[in-house]
C-alpha cells in the first residue's frame, strides 16, 4: 500500500526525520514523543534496558540520557552502523527481534518505538515470547505504536500516513488487541493511554 516515499524514507535520514518531527507535533514535539513510552517508569543509571528494532538509534538517543547500560537491537546492520555513529553511547546487537540472541532475564526495561506495527501477528506473538524470555522478574515491556483513532477528526490525517508510508501489517496492527495478547503470553498490563486523538497508544506492561 506504501508509495514511493516510504522506501525513501529509510534511504535517506533527512526525510526519515522530518517525517517524524511532522508525526510528532500532535502530542508536542519529538522529545515529548520519543519519553511517553517512559512515563511513570523509574529508570537509574544501571537499570539495563533494551531498545527493540532501535534503527538508527532515533529513540536510543533519548534512552541513554536515563542510563549507561542501554543496548539497541535490529536486524539491519546498515542502521545499526547508523546508530553507532549517532548514539555512541550505547551497545549495538544484529538480530531477529523474534529470536534474540539474549540470555533470559537479562534486561530491566524492552522498549520499542512504531516498530510492531512493521509486523505480522505470528510475528507478534513470537516477538512477546522472546520480550517475556529476555525481561528479568517483574521487568516492563512498554511501547508506543499506531492505533485507530477514537477522535475522528484524526483518521484522515492518520490514513493519509499509513497510505503513504506503511503496508498492510499497519493497517491490521491498528485493528488487533495488543493487550490481550501480551496477558495471553502471560504479562500484566499495567498501563494503556491514548494520544493524538487515539492515533498512538502507549502500553506498558510487567513480567
Amino acid at each position: 500500500m506504501a508509495t514511493f516515499l516510504r522506501p525513501l524514507s529509510y534511504k535517506y535520514q533527512w526525510l526519515y526525520d522530518t517525517i517524524s518531527r511532522l508525526a510528532a507535533l500532535p502530542v508536542g514535539g519529538e522529545k515529548r514523543f520519543r519519553n511517553l513510552a517512559l512515563e511513570n517508569i523509574t529508570i537509574e543509571e544501571n537499570t539495563k534496558i533494551l531498545d527493540l528494532c532501535c534503527g538508527k538509534g532515533q529513540t536510543t538517543k533519548f534512552l541513554v540520557q536515563h542510563s549507561h547500560e542501554v543496548t539497541g537491537l535490529d536486524i539491519s546492520p546498515f542502521a545499526l552502523e547508523e546508530a553507532k555513529k549517532n548514539v555512541p553511547q550505547a551497545g549495538y546487537v544484529e538480530g531477529f527481534a523474534q529470536k534474540m540472541p539474549f540470555s533470559a532475564d537479562e534486561f530491566d526495561i524492552v522498549h520499542t518505538s512504531v516498530a510492531l506495527h512493521e509486523m505480522k501477528t505470528e510475528e507478534l506473538k513470537e516477538i512477546f515470547a522472546e520480550v517475556y524470555r529476555v525481561l528479568k522478574p517483574n521487568g516492563i515491556f512498554t511501547f508506543i505504536d499506531l492505533h485507530q483513532p477514537h477522535n475522528p477528526l484524526f483518521i484522515p490525517g492518520l490514513s493519509i500516513f499509513m497510505w503513504l508510508f506503511e503496508t498492510e501489517t499497519a493497517w491490521q496492527l491498528i485493528k488487533t488487541d495488543l493487550p490481550q495478547m501480551l496477558t495471553n503470553q502471560g504479562f500484566r498490563v499495567i498501563t494503556k493511554k491514548f494520544y493524538g486523538g487515539g492515533s498512538l497508544q502507549v502500553i506498558q506492561v510487567q513480567k
